[in-house]
């Protein structure tokens, strides 16, 4: 079964017809690409008038979206421009459930990485326990610079070298 990655953060309900039967299952928050569940029962009729089979449930997950998973830990790469990370500030970035904000320090190096405890993926039926969220910044340098900001650029670069 495909399932987005949002709804396998979430847990979500679904109805399937499985041999012109149709099942309500409920999908916990948290299922991991290629895992399978079973449904006791509800598979094909016995043999010989005997009882029904198991369904088992293979889960492909999709991600369309900006985080990469890794169990209960999510990645997320930010783009950081390179005032905010010489200077420091503050940036919001989005999670899963809404928006965070955070404080960059001054002199953060390109590719640091930030944890944010609990703002990962759900566990597998332990509600209320997450992963961490890992956030890696990425230095963007300024392009289509004015003559202004080349020549204050050029100023900086004559008091480092000095």
């Amino acid at each position: 079964m495909h399932l987005d990655l949002k709804n396998a953060y979430t847990g979500h309900k679904q109805v399937l017809t499985v041999n012109g039967n149709n099942i309500r299952i409920s999908i916990p928050a948290g299922v991991e690409n290629g895992q399978v569940i079973k449904i006791k029962g509800k598979g094909s009729q016995g043999i010989n008038g005997g009882p029904n089979g198991d369904l088992f449930i293979k889960f492909i997950i999709d991600n369309h979206t900006q985080f990469k998973r890794e169990g209960n830990s999510l990645y997320q790469n930010v783009d950081l421009d390179l005032y905010t990370s010489i200077l420091g500030g503050e940036i919001t970035v989005d999670t899963f459930n809404g928006k965070v904000k955070l404080n960059i320090q001054p002199e953060t190096k390109n590719e640091s990485k930030v944890k944010l405890k609990g703002k990962g993926f759900p566990v597998y039926k332990k509600e209320g326990n997450f992963g961490d969220l890992i956030i890696t910044y990425h230095i963007r340098i300024p392009t289509n610079l004015s003559a202004k900001e080349i020549e204050l650029f050029k100023a900086l670069q004559k008091l480092k070298t000095t």
